[in-house]
C-alpha cells in the first residue's frame, strides 16, 4: 500500500527524515513551501510540518487543497495562521515542553559566554595574548536575572539563574501563581533592575520591539541582554547602536530579525556572543520533538486524541 504524503518545509536531521520516512512519503522542502519546484504534485499531502519562524499562511494552506493538520516543529507558532486553518477546517498542533530544557541551558551559555568574555578571549588567547586578557569579568553569582515572560522556557531560565546565586524577577502581564520570584509590572522598570535580562517571551505582532532603545538605556552600560525567543522582540538597530556605544555591556543572542541572514553591524561586535538559532536544539529534544509529530500524525489518522492542539 502506497505511503500517504506529508511535507516537511522546515530545515530537520536526517534521523527526523529517516523516522518519518519509516511511515509516510515525505516531500523536504527545507526553505518553505514555495522553494521547491513548480512541478512538484502537492496533491494528497495531508499534513506539513513546519515551525514558528517559518509559519503557514492560509495562502499556502490554500495550495495543498488535502491538507487537514498543521505541525509546528517546536512551542512557537507565530506565523502559523491558526484561524485561517480553523476556518478550513484544518488541525493545528505544536510541540510546547519538548526543548525547554534545551534552550534554558543555551541561554545560561550565552549569559556566561558573553558575561566572562570567553569567546573573545578564546580567540586572543590563540593568538599570543595572556596578560592583556586576564582582567576581571562580571559572573552571575549574586547578580539580578530579570526575564520577559515567564512561561515555560522562562521558569526554567529562572531556576537555573537562582541554582547560581542569582536573584530572579520577571515580567509578565499578570503575576504568575505559585513562584517566589518578584513579579515587575513595567519591563522598562524590570530592565533598570536587572544584570542580565533574558527574553523569553513569544514572538508575535504584540512583542515586535519590545525590547528598543528605551529598554536598552534603562539596563544600562553594566547590563546584558540574553535573547533565546524571536529576533523580532528586539530593535536590532537599537541593539546594534548601543552594543557599539557601550551603552550596554553586551549581548547573547541565538535568534535575528531576517534570519538567516545576520543584521547589519552584529558580526563586527566583541561584545555581542551569536548562535543561529540553534538553543532548542539537542538530541534529548529533537528526540521528544519527533516523538509528538509522529504521535499527532497517527492520532488524526486513526481518530485519536491530538497533543498540544490549538485548532
Amino acid at each position: 500500500m502506497a505511503k500517504s504524503k506529508i511535507a516537511v518545509t522546515i530545515p530537520v536531521s536526517d534521523t527526523c527524515l529517516s523516522r518519518l520516512s519509516q511511515s509516510y512519503d515525505v516531500i523536504t522542502l527545507p526553505a518553505g513551501l514555495g522553494s521547491g519546484s513548480p512541478e512538484i504534485d502537492f496533491s494528497g499531502v495531508w499534513a506539513v510540518l513546519t515551525n514558528g519562524s517559518t509559519g503557514m499562511s492560509d495562502g499556502e494552506m490554500a495550495r495543498l487543497p488535502d491538507l487537514k493538520l498543521v505541525s509546528a516543529y517546536g512551542a512557537g507558532y507565530e506565523n502559523v495562521d491558526v484561524e485561517a486553518a480553523r476556518r478550513r477546517g484544518i488541525h493545528v498542533t505544536h510541540a510546547p515542553n519538548t526543548n525547554t530544557e534545551t534552550v534554558a541551558d543555551h541561554a545560561l551559555a550565552l549569559m556566561l559566554a558573553i558575561s566572562r568574555d570567553i569567546c573573545r578571549r578564546d580567540r586572543r588567547l590563540r593568538e599570543g595574548a595572556w596578560g592583556a586578557i586576564r582582567s576581571a569579568r562580571p559572573t552571575l553569582s549574586g547578580a539580578t536575572l530579570g526575564i520577559i515572560g515567564l512561561g515555560n522556557i522562562g521558569q526554567s531560565v529562572a531556576k537555573r539563574g537562582e541554582a547560581f546565586g542569582m536573584r530572579v524577577a520577571y515580567t509578565t502581564r499578570n503575576p504568575v501563581t505559585d513562584v517566589d520570584w518578584q513579579h515587575v509590572l513595567d519591563p522598562i522598570v524590570l530592565a533598570s533592575m536587572s544584570d542580565f535580562l533574558v527574553i523569553a517571551c513569544p514572538g508575535g505582532p504584540s512583542t515586535r520591539h519590545l525590547v528598543d532603545r528605551r529598554m536598552l538605556a534603562a539596563l544600562g552600560p553594566g547590563g546584558f541582554l540574553v535573547n533565546v525567543s524571536r529576533g523580532m522582540v528586539v530593535d536590532t538597530a537599537a541593539l546594534v547602536e548601543a552594543l557599539r556605544e557601550s551603552r550596554i555591556a553586551g549581548a547573547g543572542l541565538d535568534v535575528f530579525e531576517g534570519e538567516p541572514e545576520l543584521p547589519a553591524g552584529l558580526a563586527d561586535l566583541d561584545n555581542a556572543v551569536l548562535t543561529p538559532h540553534m538553543a532548542g536544539r539537542s538530541p534529548a529534544a529533537e528526540n521528544a520533538q519527533i516523538n509528538v509529530f509522529l504521535h499527532n500524525l497517527a492520532a488524526h489518522r486513526n481518530g485519536g486524541i491530538l497533543k498540544a492542539q490549538l485548532a
